[in-house]
């Protein structure tokens, strides 16, 4: 029994260290062929990064979910929206206040905040086969809001010249053909190697919630959400240490978007029509006002200071309590 127990245990842990090495690459990969492709910058900034970098969400969720650990699923998805905001966001900003455009503020995380509403309250009745071809259906909707803004914004360039900036590929690049190729490379490594640390993260997690006791919604809301939230937080960093602002908001609320409509339509598909997943309408709630939380402090004066990043901070920490008795 301890050697199974060791070997889970060493599952999880090579799940957490495969999922955010993976992601970045795959994120990496996809947004540089998106350049060659020549999609517009603010396009691959909000749209392909955002959807990357919630790439382990969207398949440590749905794996849950298809091997009927719905607990995980779920509170991966709550979880890692939480994170995001609180966790993420407020050490992205802890070293230095983070400033935004109005048009971010006004659009992304407007938008991202309000779905994640939308999110919290298809939970508490009910995610299922029904509701989660709803969310899908309206994250197709919110992607092509976001492109559609994307592409006839020619005003506000420093989304577009912030994601030049971070997918700019070796002053000695090669030749296009080749980059082309390198990246694809990246790309497909990247996502099967998320598939790979998605399975492993979630096996181990499953067995070692049934071993101990403990429900598979507090495993998923912690254990797990930390793990696939890791990209999120490597790319707020790069971002931070490069100076790209409304990037970095841009990304953490864009994949709060993306996982409350995608991740959550993913996971109620796999749940199929006869069941529900189950959330406390608390946990839910704890989800929305921590978004709003954070549109707020945006809005007010379109940054954050440092002060206001312990604040959401301490948000999380206070958030802890609720998880762990759910």
């Amino acid at each position: 029994m301890e050697g199974r127990l060791l070997v889970q245990v060493l599952g999880g842990a090579a799940g957490l260290i495969i999922l955010p090495l993976a992601a970045d690459h795959l994120v990496l990969g996809a947004a540089r062929l998106a350049r060659l492709m020549r999609l517009p910058p603010a396009i691959v900034g909000v749209v392909v990064i955002g959807l990357g970098t919630s790439a382990p969400e969207f398949v440590v969720s749905g794996t849950a979910a298809a091997s009927g650990n719905a607990g995980i699923a779920a509170g991966n998805l709550v979880g890692s929206n939480i994170l995001n905001i609180t966790l993420v966001l407020g050490v992205a900003a802890l070293f230095g206040t983070i400033t935004a455009t109005s048009t971010v503020v006004n659009r992304e995380v407007t938008v991202s905040t309000v779905c994640v509403g939308v999110f919290a309250t298809t939970i508490t009745i009910g995610l299922n086969l029904w509701t989660g071809l709803m969310l899908c259906l309206l994250g197709a909707g919110a992607i092509a809001l976001l492109m559609y803004w994307a592409r006839t914004d020619r005003t506000d360039t420093a989304l577009a010249e912030q994601t030049t900036e971070f997918t700019a590929a070796e002053t000695t690049a090669p030749a296009a053909p080749v980059r082309a190729a390198r990246e694809i490379i990246r790309t497909a490594a990247g996502l099967a190697a998320v598939l790979i640390g998605a399975q492993l993260l979630v096996t181990s997690a499953a067995a070692i919630a049934t071993r101990f006791g403990v429900p598979q919604l507090i495993i998923g809301a912690t254990l797990v959400a930390f793990g696939t939230s890791i990209p999120e937080l490597v790319a707020a960093i790069q971002a931070r240490r490069r100076g790209e602002t409304d990037l970095l908001i841009g990304n953490i609320f864009g994949s709060n978007l993306f996982n409350s409509l995608i991740g959550g339509g993913i996971v109620g598909l796999f749940t199929g029509p006869a069941h529900t997943v189950p959330i406390r309408p608390a946990l839910a709630l704890t989800m929305l006002a921590t978004a709003a939380l954070a549109w707020l402090l945006l809005r007010r004066d379109l940054r954050l200071t440092t002060i206001e990043a312990a604040l959401l901070l301490a948000a999380y920490t206070a958030t802890l309590p609720l998880v762990l008795t759910t």
